[in-house]
Formats: structure tokens, sequence, C-alpha cells
């Protein structure tokens, strides 16, 4: 295990207009108030076409190839995550979440492109004084958290 000790910094309160992309906003608005970490909770709608990776493909092979689930209607969405710096300084959220519709509902990763059907609000919480950043991972190709202390 490894760890990263901060502090609470900024609390911003985000509403998201129908149209937009949810990881785009939420960096979009991270990089222009200097947010370099924070977590993030999302509440609203998402709209049909919204794309979410919901696993990866199976069997599983050498690299990790994701499993893309588009909505074919309007879901109500609850979601959580984070943004960490990667290794160039851009913030890059990492939200999973859920989305349901008449009883059912399919969970997975926001970067696949989340569309906002009439309004997502969003709560983000700056975490200051953390030095975790994002480091692209030889094997998955995704940019995994990365700490400095090892516990």
């Amino acid at each position: 295990m490894r760890s990263d000790e901060c502090s609470v910094g900024r609390v911003f309160i985000l509403r998201l207009e129908e149209g937009e992309i949810l990881h785009e906003a939420v960096e979009s608005f991270a990089l222009a108030n200097n947010v370099k970490a924070a977590t993030v909770t999302a509440t609203g709608g998402a709209d049909t076409g919204s794309k979410l990776t919901a696993g990866p493909k199976i069997p599983l092979s050498s690299s990790v190839v994701p499993l893309l689930y588009e909505l074919d209607a309007p879901h109500e969405l609850t979601g959580t995550g984070t943004i960490f710096q990667n290794a160039d300084g851009t913030p890059v959220m990492h939200m999973h979440c859920s989305c349901g519709r008449e009883g059912k509902s399919v969970t997975g990763c926001a970067r696949a492109g989340v569309k906002v059907w009439l309004v997502m609000e969003i709560v983000m919480i700056e975490l200051s004084g953390s030095r975790s950043k994002r480091i692209k991972d030889k094997r998955s190709g995704f940019e995994l958290l990365e700490t400095d202390a090892e516990q």
C-alpha cells in the first residue's frame, strides 16, 4: 500500500448543462481553477448515447481492452471519483458512475463519454498538499494513481 497525506482545500459546486461531457467539463474547470487534486461527486442525468467503460473484454489478454456500454435512453446518474494531475500536469478525472432506468442499472467509468441530460450537479473538494500523480502504467496503458510513501 502507498499513501499520501493532504488536507481539504477549496470546495466548488458546479452545475453542468445539458449536452456537456462530464469528464471534459470537470477537467476544464479544474485546469482553469488550478485544482491539482480533488475528490468529486456527481448527481444528475446521463443522456442517450452516453458511454461507460463497463469492464475489460474477456478473455483477458496481455493488454486491457475496455468493454464499452452505451445508454439507449436518459438515465439517472450518481458517481464518485478523483482528480489528480498526470505527468504533464494536466488534471485527469477518474470517476465511476452508476446509471439507472426503470429498475435496471449499469456501472462503469465515465471517461468513455457521459453526456449530461438536463442537468448534473458536481461537488468538488480540493485536496491541498497532495503529491500524488497519475503515471502511465506499462501493462494496462492507463494513467494510474501513484503516491510517494509506502506503508
